[in-house]
């Protein structure tokens, strides 16, 4: 049943970038991916549901892809921190990334709009860590500034490289040009001790940009990022690490895309994530469980 849901939403994906998310019917998705319409309810609320389902697969894919980078390497690289944004340049250019956000964004649908700038927060909120390992702690009140400054440099650098028709400049040159003035950037409003923006105002943006389900929501999706993380770092066998993360993905779907979550298949998948010994008492699964008990105990019981 999992892997019949993951091939509708990669047939939507399809349909989405042909036709468009608004152009693109419910009826066009029975008949594109051969199910019936109870089938698709059965899985999915709506077409926004859906959309949802299919930005969250290209997340969870680059996730692991993201992480899996940094087996063996060390945080503070920041050549690993390089490759990391070109693998989302890329993941962004293959799933039509930006047209899919556009469609939302000309929709009448507020919800789902507020889903998309959930996701381009996470961004920032992700950003904003990954300095914190490139640069340290004590320049930790200057970073957010950084994030904010880098991320908008980045986009339109991208932007007008991608207007001019007869560039031949490759993305992960622009990255590398971006992150080398950022390193500069950083130094010197540490040095100079100029801070705009504090680091706390991203919880609040994250907070204020949900409802109670939402908060859920954001805890579910950092929570997961810190556990796979620790997953790519710590499972060398490439089979078990891949066996891992597609049980963590299958709950973190299971509990975003279906009203009623299947408990008992939760249930099981944390019980294999408690079998390996590599993550067994470790923090990140820790918290996870705690996360998820809570949230059982509230919406499952």
């Amino acid at each position: 049943m999992y892997e019949r849901k993951q091939q509708v939403i990669q047939k939507a994906h399809q349909l989405f970038i042909e036709k468009g998310f608004q152009a693109t019917s419910i009826q066009d998705i029975l008949d594109y991916s051969g199910i019936s319409k109870g089938t698709f309810y059965n899985y999915f609320p709506s077409k926004s549901e859906l959309i949802k389902a299919v930005f969250l697969s290209i997340q969870n894919k680059y996730e692991r892809e993201r992480n899996e980078l940094l087996i063996g390497e060390n945080l503070d690289d920041i050549e690993v921190f390089v490759k990391q944004l070109d693998l989302m340049m890329q993941s962004n250019k293959k799933n039509k990334l930006f047209r899919l956000v556009e469609e939302v964004f000309v929709s009448n649908d507020s919800e789902l709009k507020q889903f998309i700038k959930r996701f381009q927060l996470m961004h920032i909120s992700w950003m904003y860590n990954r300095f914190l390992d490139l640069f340290g702690e004590e320049k930790k009140p200057y970073l957010l500034d950084c994030t904010i400054v880098f991320s908008g440099m980045l986009q339109q650098m991208l932007h007008y490289n991608f207007m001019d028709k007869g560039s031949k400049t490759q993305e992960i040159e622009i990255i590398r040009y971006c992150v080398d003035r950022l390193k500069k950037i950083v130094d010197d409003v540490s040095c100079s001790h100029v801070q705009l923006l504090k680091p706390n105002l991203l919880n609040i943006w994250l907070s204020n940009s949900s409802n109670n389900n939402d908060d859920f929501f954001n805890e579910l999706l950092n929570s997961s990022t810190a556990l796979k993380k620790t997953i790519a770092a710590v499972i060398e066998n490439e089979n078990k690490r891949k066996k891992y993360l597609q049980l963590l993905d299958f709950i973190q779907e299971e509990l975003i895309n279906n009203k009623k979550p299947r408990l008992f298949l939760i249930e099981s998948s944390l019980l294999s994530l408690n079998t390996c010994p590599h993550l067994q008492h470790t923090k990140e699964l820790d918290n996870f469980q705690q996360l998820l008990s809570k949230y059982v105990l509230k919406d499952c019981n």
